[in-house]
């Protein structure tokens, strides 16, 4: 992998990630775009201890652009976009909406792919590898930014989820906290650990499902399964056999292992629920440990998370979508429409091809 950082005409940091060693990254943005101005703000609210990001630029953002004047293709002649290359492997760069900005975070966007028409399930495993290797260096990278205590990378794919851009691509996320589904799982761990004498609650759950009815996919270095509390219809967690806490971790053998079992899973995703249905949208969401301090949670130290992806889909059946109302909107207790072990055995028997 070649990585290669430069600058947008706005100031904002563009990072082409490179398959081949010899490929060279000189082209300028030649768009007339002034600094980006943004009023991002955390507000911590004080019934829930949790924290809200306010940030009203946003509401300016692109939306829906037609496919000749997506800015996440490559620039070409006069069509100028947020790469100003003419061609790319995989580009990462700081959004210019960001939630989060400045001394709230940042927030950047990973490019999978040129062909504006692909998804991530269409990446050959050379290119899913290449953007497994961009996730795990900025992850190092933004841990070392005095703001950030969590890095997040995920994908939203599907109108259906909120995307606005059709473009195959997902984004980072570097919080200047803990987030608050992070802190209760490490609240949990702490918990068992106590109550144990020491045992590890993420191995203890992976351990269980290994052995139960709701696998979807093993590997020797990675596991699939419907976890037996599912919140989504068809929700399945992706874990690494060896216990890390965070993508930094991950070993040769995990790295080379992961883009064949993690396309295989999303070529299921799209095959649920039968040819000739539209693509399935769905969130893919990596859990690292944070950066910062765990005092909070006694006993444990950061090695105690575990990295694990989860990839969850809000359509419930055919033509009809999972949608937050009372319960889980309002109390945040989810109804799940579909039975873990159903959903499991549904995507085991799907072929990918």
């Amino acid at each position: 992998m070649k990585k290669t950082s430069t600058r947008l005409a706005d100031g904002r940091e563009l990072i082409y990630y490179d398959l081949s060693d010899g490929t060279v990254r000189d082209a300028v943005d030649r768009r007339p775009l002034e600094r980006t101005v943004t009023t991002s703000e955390i507000r911590r609210d004080p019934l829930l201890g949790d924290s809200v990001a306010v940030a009203s630029h946003r509401q300016g953002r692109t939306y829906h652009p037609p496919a000749d004047e997506c800015p996440l293709c490559p620039s070409q002649g006069d069509r100028l976009s947020e790469i100003p290359d003419s061609s790319y492997d995989v580009v990462v760069f700081e959004n210019r909406f960001p939630s989060l900005a400045g001394d709230s975070g940042r927030c950047e966007v990973v490019c999978f792919t040129p062909d504006h028409t692909a998804s991530f399930a269409d990446l050959g495993e050379e290119q899913a590898r290449l953007v497994l290797d961009a996730w795990t260096d900025r992850t190092s990278e933004l841990s070392h930014l005095p703001s950030v205590e969590q890095v997040f990378c995920f994908e939203n794919r599907g109108p259906e989820i909120g995307v606005t851009l059709g473009h195959p691509h997902g984004q980072i996320y570097a919080y200047p906290f803990t987030t608050p589904r992070t802190a209760l799982m490490l609240r949990q761990v702490a918990a068992h650990k106590e109550a144990t004498g020491g045992e590890n609650l993420f191995d203890a759950v992976l351990e269980r499902e290994l052995a139960g009815e709701r696998v979807v996919l093993e590997g020797e270095h990675w596991a699939a399964f419907v976890p037996y509390a599912a919140h989504w219809p068809y929700e399945v967690h992706l874990y690494p056999k060896r216990r890390v806490p965070d993508l930094l971790g991950l070993d040769e053998a995990a790295r080379t292992e992961f883009p064949e079992v993690y396309l295989e899973l999303l070529r299921r995703f799209d095959r649920i629920f039968g040819e000739g249905e539209p693509p399935t949208p769905y969130i893919a969401a990596w859990h690292q440990a944070p950066f910062g301090a765990l005092e909070e949670f006694d006993g444990i130290t950061r090695d105690d998370f575990a990295l694990h992806l989860e990839l969850f889909t809000i359509r419930r059946t055919s033509g009809k979508l999972k949608f937050l109302a009372g319960s889980e909107s309002g109390m945040n207790v989810f109804i799940n429409d579909v039975p873990p072990e159903r959903a499991a055995e549904r995507l085991r028997e799907v072929a990918s091809s």
